[in-house]
């Protein structure tokens, strides 16, 4: 292998415990070449381990081991048998979960989601991406999945410059996958539907949200293919279940339906003007579940994202009585835990409620999350009650 030597800076990321190296810490790349597996060393030559290289992104390696070690075969079917073997012991009620969380795996820049009897993988870098059909060979071996569709669509590829493209990788694919979550039948398009089918990591925050669904009406904003309200609708009179996306909708009718659950009307609509006309029409309800898609998708637009979530709670808290719940929740990265308490607080000051926190939750246990890797750690989920 090459060998890449990095700044001192770069080699303190690296024993600070996080796997990643900017570009701006490349002392000498050796001639690596794009997704090449190099060895690290620091700028006294010592070894650091071994590394993805990347051309393109900022950041320039992603560390695989903290020793130097062949890259091959052996060493991804070692990793995905105790990613696998990991899930064993946290994943319950559900035969779909993420088998391989990227970094908090030690397989940075992978994911891998398993969907009953098919698998999804995305390869979201160079190394990864040109080690894919030897992952496909693994994940064969581990799991003899009916098929696996690899879900290269994300727009963080263009940082790599790889194309991005929905493939099969080996078996046949149908056209939705039916799935068993927390006691419910799910349909999961894993060719088209968001992210890599559904929504995996909220699972367990699913379950948690109907023990406080306590009768009279609820809101779900933001129902995708229908997760929360599905969950909240057997605790609830009604259920009213709206997101923007059409299609998501037409999922989420189906998943009622096949579960004999009759009482959510899905609705499509734009959420922020939901939420302003439900105010204006003095609208209440017992239930409101906020489940927006990542307004911050950088820390470039945190600001204007900040305000986005500031503005949704105030909307939804307007609609909540004395004893109302507030199930809010944001997969904003950049946006912290610490300052989504404190817009949410912000946003209970001026619709003037005082809220107490229930739980304070974030991504299920098969999303897991490295003490030293924050990026680990994106999903907060906020249940709240109105005193």
């Amino acid at each position: 292998m090459n060998e890449v030597k990095v700044t001192s800076k770069g080699a303190g990321r690296v024993t600070s415990g996080h796997p990643w190296i900017f570009s701006s810490d490349i002392a000498d790349r050796d001639g690596a070449q794009p997704g090449q597996p190099v060895k690290v060393a620091d700028p006294r030559g010592r070894p650091l381990g071994t590394a993805h290289f990347s051309s393109s992104s900022q950041i320039s390696l992603r560390m695989l081991s903290r020793q130097v070690e062949d890259i091959g075969r052996d060493f991804f079917l070692r990793r995905l048998r105790a990613a696998e073997d990991h899930r064993r012991t946290v994943v319950r009620h559900t035969d779909a979960y993420r088998v391989v969380h990227g970094e908090a795996d030690l397989l940075p820049a992978l994911v891998v989601d398993r969907y009953g009897d098919y698998l999804v993988v995305q390869t979201l870098d160079q190394g990864m991406d040109a080690a894919k059909s030897v992952i496909a060979s693994c994940l064969e071996e581990i799991f003899h999945p009916k098929g696996i569709v690899a879900r290269n669509d994300a727009a963080v590829r263009t940082k790599e410059e790889l194309p991005l493209e929905t493939t099969i990788l080996s078996g046949e694919v149908p056209e939705s996958v039916a799935v068993q979550m927390n006691g419910l039948a799910l349909r999961a398009d894993l060719m088209h539907g968001q992210k890599t089918g559904i929504f995996l990591d909220q699972r367990d925050n699913y379950r948690a949200a109907a023990r406080y669904a306590r009768g009279g009406k609820a809101l779900d904003c933001f129902t995708s293919t229908g997760g929360f309200a599905l969950h909240v609708a057997g605790k609830c009179e009604s259920v009213e279940a709206a997101d923007s996306s059409g299609p998501a909708l037409v999922t989420a009718r189906a998943n009622a339906a096949a579960n004999g659950i009759a009482n959510i009307d899905f609705k499509e609509a734009d959420i922020f003007q939901l939420l302003s006309s439900y105010a204006s029409a003095r609208r209440h309800f017992s239930m409101v579940v906020l489940d927006p898609p990542a307004f911050a998708k950088s820390r470039r637009n945190l600001e204007s994202a900040t305000t986005g979530y500031k503005e949704i709670n105030l909307r939804a808290l307007r609609l909540l009585p004395q004893g109302g719940i507030l199930v809010t929740c944001s997969c904003s990265h950049h946006l912290g835990e610490g300052a989504f308490l404190e817009l949410v607080a912000q946003a209970s000051l001026d619709a003037n409620r005082t809220l107490r926190v229930l739980e304070r939750r974030t991504q299920s246990q098969d999303h897991p999350i490295l003490l030293t890797v924050p990026e680990t750690l994106y999903l907060k989920c906020l249940i709240l009650e109105v005193m």
